[in-house]
C-alpha cells in the first residue's frame, strides 16, 4: 500500500517509460525516498536511469546542453567543468553531522541539532529544482552481489554530477531490481541551487552538506564541487564508518595496489593519505596496479583481512601530475578517453594545470572566468592559472595498470597497510610497526599532517587526522579505535602496518629529504617485509630498513645509486621531534576524545620510553646503524 502511495505521487512527474521502470523496483523505501525528493525539491520533471547505453550517452550529452560541462576541448572524450570560486573543495565548516536529541558525538566532528539541521536543509532544498529534471541514479559501493555491496541512490538536479557518478562508480539499477524489499540503501539529495550565467552556483554562502546517519541520508545544497555532490565519495563514507561498526567491519580512506614481488608474485597493499600527500601517486607507482586510489571497505573473511575497492573511478588531484613524475596517469590525462576535467585552465582546446612540467599560457578560461596573468580577487589575492585542488574525474578501468581483481566480488587479502601524512620534522620515510596494535596507534591514530588545499581554510597548519579518516567518522572517536583494534585480533594473520612520511625535512636547511620518486622503494621494501625477504633494524619508534637492503632496491628499481649519506639523513631518529609528536598526540586524545582506549595511552608511553632510553645511550640524534650494535 505504502508503495502504490508513493508510486501514484510519482507518475504525474515520470515519463510512462520512467514510471515503469520505477515499479520495477521491489523496495517501498526507494519509492518513498524518490517520491519525498521530488515533492521537496518540486522538479518539473523525473528522469530515472536505468543504466541502459542511451541513458548513459543522454545523462552525458546534458551535461554539454546544460552548460554544467563543455565539450571544447580538442581529444575526443574530454570534457571540462568549473565549480564556484568559493566551492573549490570539501568545506568543513558547513558539513555537519545530524545528531538527534540524546545522542552525542565527539567534540572534534562538526555537528548540528537533527531538527535544527533538517529544518535548515529542508528549507533550503525547498522547490529547489523547480524548472529543473530531478535525476535519479542507482548505483553500488563495492561489486554486486558481493559481501561488501552497499546500495546507493541519488537524486540530484546537475547533470554533471549525473555523469560524474557514472565513471565513479557501479551502475546498480539492476542490483535494485534483483534485492529484495527489505535491502538497506543509503541516499543522497542533491541540489545546486540557484545558478549564475556561467552555471555556477550562485548562493555559497548558503552551501551546506548534512548527513543524517538515522536514515543513512546525505543532503547537499547550493554546490557542485563532486567531493560535496557526489554523496557516495566522503559523505558516505560517513555512513559506512557507522555501518561498520555495528557489523564489525571497516570502511576506510584506503588507496589499494599490487605491488609486484621476486618471482611474479604480487602483493596487496593499502594506505591512508590525507588529501594531496601522495596517495594517489603512491597506488599509481609504474609496474605497479591500483585497485583503489580512495575509499575501500575491509572486511574478515575466514579470517583473512580482504578489502574492496567501492569506486570504480578516480576523482583526483591534478596538481603536479607531470610526465616525469607521473607518467602512467599523464599519458590517460592526454589521451582520448572519457575524462572529465574540473577547475583546471582552458586555453587552445587543452587543459592546463598547476605543476604539469611546461610553462602555461598567459590567459584563457578557469574558475574565475576570463583568467589573465596578474588576475587578482576581490581581497586582492592573485589567482592562479588552475585551482591547486583541480581534478579529473576517470574510470578506473580506462588505466592500462587497474588491477585485475576490481571486479572480484571477494576483494583481495590486504599483507600490508600504510599510513602516512606531511610530516615535515619527525618520521621517517618508512618503518614498519612492531605489531598490529602498535603500527594502528603510532602511525594510524598518531597521524599528523598539515592541511591541505584539498580543504577550504588556511593552509599551512598541523592537525592530527586519526587514519586520514577522522573528518568522516560518524561515532565516538574512542569506539572507532577500538574496533581497528578488536578487528586485527580477531584475524588469524593480520596485515603488517607501515608509517610512511614522504616530506621529512632537514632540520637545517629546510630541503626535503625525498624525491618524489624514492616512494616506489619505500613500497618495494614493504612487500619484502611481508614475506620476510627482508631483515630489519628495531627502533624506538619501529622496524627500520637496512641500508644494504634500499641500496639495492633504489639501483633496482629506479637505477640510481643510493648514498650512505643519503640513508642517515632520512633514517637518523630525532628524538626531541618524536617526543614532541607524543606530547601532542596525547593532548589531543586527553581533550578531544573522552573515550580514548586504554591501549592508546599505554603504546604511546611505551614510545615514549623507548625514545628516553635510546637518548640516554646515544644523544637526540641517533644513526639507524647505533641500533644494529
Amino acid at each position: 500500500m505504502m508503495s502504490n502511495k508513493y508510486l501514484e505521487a510519482l507518475q504525474a512527474r515520470t515519463s510512462q517509460d520512467d514510471y515503469r521502470k520505477l515499479c520495477a523496483l521491489d523496495n517501498p523505501k526507494v519509492h518513498q525516498a524518490i517520491a519525498e525528493a521530488a515533492e521537496l525539491c518540486n522538479p518539473d520533471r523525473v528522469f530515472i536511469c536505468s543504466d541502459t547505453p542511451d541513458e548513459i550517452a543522454h545523462i552525458r550529452n546534458m551535461a554539454i546542453v546544460s552548460r554544467e560541462e563543455s565539450a571544447a576541448l580538442a581529444t575526443p572524450g574530454h570534457t571540462f567543468h568549473f565549480d564556484g570560486p568559493q566551492d573549490q573543495g570539501r568545506d568543513r565548516g558547513v558539513t555537519r553531522f545530524l545528531v538527534p536529541k540524546g545522542d552525542s558525538l565527539s567534540k572534534a566532528l562538526n555537528q548540528i541539532d537533527r531538527d535544527e539541521g533538517l529544518a535548515e536543509v529542508k528549507g533550503l532544498l525547498r522547490d529547489a529544482m523547480k524548472g529543473r529534471t530531478m535525476i535519479v541514479r542507482f548505483l553500488t559501493l563495492g561489486p554486486a552481489s558481493s559481501p561488501f555491496t552497499v546500495h546507493c541512490l541519488e537524486c540530484t538536479d546537475s547533470w554533471y554530477v549525473a555523469h560524474s557518478v557514472d565513471l565513479l562508480y557501479r551502475k546498480g539499477y539492476q542490483a535494485f531490481c534483483q534485492a529484495g524489499p527489505e535491502t538497506e540503501f543509503f541516499q543522497t539529495l542533491h541540489s545546486a541551487g540557484k545558478l549564475d550565467d556561467n552555471m555556477v552556483s550562485l548562493e555559497p554562502d548558503k552551501k551546506r552538506i548534512y548527513i543524517d546517519y538515522l536514515t543513512n541520508t546525505v543532503y547537499s545544497v547550493n554546490n557542485q564541487y563532486a567531493g560535496n555532490s557526489v554523496g557516495f565519495k566522503k559523505l558516505a563514507l560517513r555512513l559506512a564508518i557507522r555501518k561498520a561498526h555495528q557489523e564489525g567491519w571497516l570502511a576506510e580512506h584506503f588507496m589499494m595496489m599490487g605491488v609486484r614481488g621476486p618471482g611474479d608474485r604480487k602483493t596487496y597493499l593499502a594506505g591512508a593519505f590525507p588529501s594531496a600527500c601522495g596517495k594517489t601517486s603512491t597506488a599509481m607507482l609504474p609496474g605497479e596496479t591500483i585497485l583503489a586510489d580512495d575509499i575501500s571497505y575491509v572486511r574478515n573473511i575466514d579470517g583473512v583481512c580482504r578489502a574492496v575497492n567501492i569506486e570504480a573511478g578516480i576523482f583526483g588531484i591534478i596538481h603536479d601530475v607531470n610526465p616525469e613524475d607521473d607518467p602512467l596517469i599523464y599519458q590517460v590525462l592526454t589521451s582520448p578517453g572519457e575524462i572529465i576535467f574540473s577547475n583546471v585552465l582552458i586555453k587552445d582546446a587543452k587543459p592546463w594545470w598547476l605543476g604539469m612540467g611546461c610553462e602555461l599560457p598567459k590567459s584563457g578560461m578557469n574558475y574565475s572566468g576570463y583568467w589573465y596573468e596578474g588576475k587578482t580577487d576581490e581581497t586582492g589575492e592573485k589567482i592562479p592559472p588552475a585551482h591547486k585542488n583541480a581534478r579529473y574525474t576517470v574510470a578506473l578501468k580506462a588505466l592500462p595498470n587497474c588491477d585485475s581483481e576490481l571486479e572480484n566480488p571477494l576483494g583481495v587479502e590486504l599483507s600490508g597497510i600504510m599510513y602516512g601524512g606531511r610530516d615535515y620534522r619527525g618520521y621517517v620515510p618508512v618503518q614498519q610497526g612492531f605489531s598490529w596494535e602498535h603500527g594502528i596507534i603510532a602511525y594510524g591514530a598518531a597521524l599528523e599532517t598539515e592541511t591541505t588545499f584539498a580543504l577550504v581554510e588556511e593552509e599551512g597548519k598541523y592537525e592530527i587526522n586519526i587514519m586520514s579518516i577522522q573528518d568522516f567518522i560518524s561515532i565516538p572517536l574512542g569506539q572507532y579505535l577500538k574496533n581497528y583494534l578488536e578487528f586485527g585480533k580477531g584475524l588469524k594473520k593480520a596485515p603488517l602496518i607501515f608509517g610512511v612520511n614522504y616530506f621529512l625535512r632537514d632540520l637545517k636547511t629546510g630541503e626535503f629529504l625525498n624525491d618524489r620518486r624514492d616512494k616506489h622503494v619505500w613500497v618495494k621494501w614493504m612487500e619484502l617485509r611481508a614475506h620476510n625477504d627482508a631483515e630489519a633494524i628495531k627502533s624506538p619508534t619501529g622496524w627500520l630498513p637496512k641500508y644494504e637492503d634500499l641500496r639495492q632496491l633504489f639501483r633496482q628499481v629506479l637505477g640510481k645509486d643510493y648514498t650512505k649519506e643519503d640513508y642517515l639523513k632520512q633514517f637518523t631518529i630525532r628524538v626531541p621531534e618524536n617526543l614532541a609528536k607524543i606530547e601532542r598526540v596525547e593532548r589531543f586524545y586527553r581533550e578531544k576524545v573522552a573515550d580514548t582506549p586504554a591501549e592508546v595511552f599505554r603504546v604511546l608511553d611505551e614510545q615514549r620510553q623507548r625514545l628516553l632510553q635510546a637518548k640516554e645511550r646515544f644523544g637526540d640524534y641517533i644513526s639507524p646503524e647505533s641500533f644494529e650494535r
